[in-house]
């Protein structure tokens, strides 16, 4: 908690992510960012044309992709961290109200937890096309590794969950754009109170209970 007052004229601050959590976010989105940005080169013809390193290119790619699950694997030290992967594994019943409004486009607040049930389906998501893309990406890479399947379906599959996680994470971006408390919460750490009640009033509750004990 970093100010549940706050002093005269500041606004009321309630921690939301602990420097441990923020930094594998960002390196996250950096190891993505680099292997989406080299793959774009690699494929389009246009950007590809712009970059006579194609091999470079390649190996960045490859570490990028192959780099991708440390942070997670290192976030696993940090208990905050570890504390929220709990409660991202986790369906709430209100999870399935929020679910049922968002399905309606039912507009007003809906009840969330720390992290809201489209920020669960999101987080399991990418924990799963990640391995699939690691793993594809192997057998490009290594093509004898699995003898009995053949390079075309890996570069098929690895293909495909590609575009689905380029879509996937353009909308991640897009809604994170639209919300700058929420921006602000990754960067500093924090965030209102008005906004965590907003947008996350079963979170709030419980981190208010907390704090009046």
């Amino acid at each position: 908690m970093t100010s549940t007052a706050g002093s005269a004229g500041a606004p009321e601050r309630l921690r939301r992510f602990t420097r441990a959590e923020r930094l594998v976010h960002r390196a996250t989105a950096t190891l993505m960012l680099v292997c989406a940005g080299s793959a774009a080169f690699l494929y389009f013809g246009p950007l590809a044309q712009l970059v006579g390193r194609r091999h470079l290119l390649v190996v960045v790619h490859e570490w990028s992709g192959l780099l991708l699950p440390a942070p997670f694997l290192l976030g696993l030290a940090a208990r905050s961290f570890r504390a929220d992967l709990r409660r991202l594994n986790r369906l709430a019943p209100y999870d399935r109200e929020w679910l049922r409004a968002a399905r309606r486009g039912l507009p007003g607040p809906r009840p969330a937890g720390k992290f809201n049930a489209g920020q669960k389906i999101w987080a399991g998501w990418i924990a799963g096309a990640v391995p699939v893309m690691a793993f594809t990406g192997l057998l490009m890479w290594f093509s004898g590794l699995l003898p009995w399947i053949p390079r075309p379906s890996a570069i098929l599959v690895h293909d495909l969950t590609a575009l689905a996680i380029a879509v996937v994470v353009l909308g991640h971006v897009r809604l994170a754009y639209r919300d700058r408390e929420a921006r602000r919460g990754m960067r500093s750490g924090s965030v209102t109170w008005r906004w965590a009640r907003k947008h996350h009033p079963q979170w709030a509750e419980e981190e208010a209970a907390r704090v009046r004990r």
